[in-house]
């Protein structure tokens, strides 16, 4: 699937291979839900399905849809597919998501992205820990596909330093650490908690974990089998990978000495992330305006 970089190169074979496993897989009285909400995700829908529909699990489980106004053939792909979809006129990845939630029918759910490739073990292991007692949540750790302009090698390293910041945050602040491609919860807390209504494009995932903590734990899942494998088209937007690099490190200086606390009860709905005096500067516009922060 990764040879293809336009919907139309897809052979029909490939999506008929697709339609034919879900069908297979998809239950009709589904224990995990998994909600991928999109917008103009035509090709990239039927990459992340063609890595779900290989999952190796006896969990039953459904998969739902949210088109967020794509204007793109996004739809005609899910109706195709067979693929159980619905329409959020409200723009916003929390809409979306809420709407995904409102709709499934598991007693858990998985947050995943379509610019993503799912592992065949990542429903069977993020099920297996929000079973366990007193688990609200669970986030997984991602990396990125190398491309041609950047090598895996570079990626690698920069998930190595990511890693130990990762497990650091996750003492104190593990909100910090879910990201919507890869975090699951149980529904019934998601419900009471509930994501932001209006378009907040970074850190709706964040805001909805640091909920999802009144009703209990926060678990990671770890080992690099289970990491989730996404495009860099976010570290894209933001130019190059030096740029990024350089960016991420010192806003996480900045803020370094905020993770040895827990953050207060606060209304996540209406609050702002905190600003960086580094926004004052030119160099780091850019990441701001990519990032809504």
């Amino acid at each position: 699937m990764l040879a293809f970089n336009t919907l139309d190169e897809v052979p029909q074979s490939v999506l008929d291979n697709i339609k034919e496993k879900l069908n297979q897989l998809v239950s009709k009285e589904p224990e995990v839900s998994i909600v991928i909400p999109v917008w103009n995700e035509e090709l990239n829908i039927v990459k992340a399905l063609s890595t779900l529909v290989q999952a190796k699990t006896n969990v039953p489980f459904e998969i739902i849809v949210v088109n967020n106004n794509s204007t793109d053939r996004t739809q005609q792909v899910l109706d195709s597919l067979n693929v159980t979809s619905y329409l959020e006129k409200a723009q916003g990845i929390g809409p979306a998501r809420q709407l995904g939630q409102v709709n499934a029918k598991g007693k858990y759910i998985l947050m995943a992205d379509a610019d993503c490739f799912y592992p065949t073990g990542w429903v069977e292991n993020m099920t297996r820990i929000l079973r366990k007692k007193n688990v609200a949540c669970v986030y997984g750790r991602h990396s990125f596909l190398g491309t041609k302009k950047n090598s895996r090698w570079q990626f690698f390293m920069y998930e190595r330093l990511r890693d130990m910041l990762v497990e650091f945050r996750h003492i104190k602040r593990p909100y910090l650490n879910s990201l919507g491609m890869s975090m699951g919860y149980v529904k019934e807390y998601g419900l009471n908690a509930g994501f932001i209504d209006h378009n907040n494009a970074w850190g709706e995932d964040g805001r909805f974990c640091f909920e999802l903590m009144r009703y209990g734990k926060v678990n990671m899942l770890r080992g690099f089998k289970n990491r989730v494998w996404t495009t860099t088209r976010t570290l894209d937007k933001e130019g190059s990978f030096v740029r990024s690099l350089i960016v991420r490190v010192l806003l996480e200086l900045t803020r370094f000495t905020g993770y040895f606390t827990k953050m207060k009860p606060h209304d996540t709905k209406s609050s702002k992330n905190p600003p960086s005096f580094l926004f004052r500067f030119k160099f780091f516009k850019s990441y701001k305006e990519t990032h809504k922060y």
